[in-house]
């Protein structure tokens, strides 16, 4: 989400460059579609058609400060990372709007548990695991024994029953040995 709050925030300053004084933004998220859809309008100028037809070009920009536009051109490239596509509407001197579409079919959460949980994020994380029950593949990577899971998030009960949801459908890996980055650095 980080990412896409800096591309918002991005073409939000392009907005404000361009002479908008009201900006839209919208999101909805579908969780039976799986979808995620952004919609960015403002009253700025608009685009004319050339830079319409360079939008999601990183190396073409209308800026003096540097010779990339990166904002709509990452935008789209996020929806292309996540099997989505980017639309942009707009005439010069009208408003403009882009609309961004998302899919994505898993969540991948790497290294659970390598730094300490609060107890808040923990309540988030169990959400994230419920919301995404059976809807979604959901790929975790951990350092902890189920085990100490409850010591880990800091509610036996909560623990309890996110790895019910997460154990439910689950095929689950345990490796041992040296990991892979130790393993090649002993073979350099």
């Amino acid at each position: 989400m980080e990412d896409l709050s800096l591309h918002i925030l991005d073409i939000a300053e392009n907005a404000i460059t361009a002479g908008a004084t009201r900006i839209n933004i919208r999101i909805v998220e579908d969780l039976d579609a799986n979808l995620f859809l952004m919609e960015i309008s403002d009253n700025g100028r608009g685009m004319d058609k050339e830079m319409y037809e360079h939008a999601c070009d990183p190396f073409y920009t209308t800026r003096t400060t540097r010779k990339v536009g990166l904002g709509i051109p990452l935008l789209a490239q996020a929806a292309r990372d996540c099997r989505g596509d980017i639309k942009i509407k707009t005439e010069k001197g009208k408003e403009i709007l882009r609309q961004l579409v998302m899919k994505s079919d898993v969540l991948i959460i790497d290294e659970i548990g390598y730094t300490p949980i609060d107890r808040k994020e923990a309540n988030l994380f169990f959400n994230l695991i419920s919301e995404v029950y059976e809807r979604s593949s959901v790929v975790i990577t951990s350092n902890k024994d189920f085990e100490e899971w409850a010591e880990m998030m800091g509610d036996q009960i909560m623990t309890t029953a996110m790895l019910d949801r997460l154990l439910h459908h689950a095929q689950v890996f345990s490796l041992s040995g040296d990991s892979y980055r130790i393993q090649h650095r002993k073979e350099e």
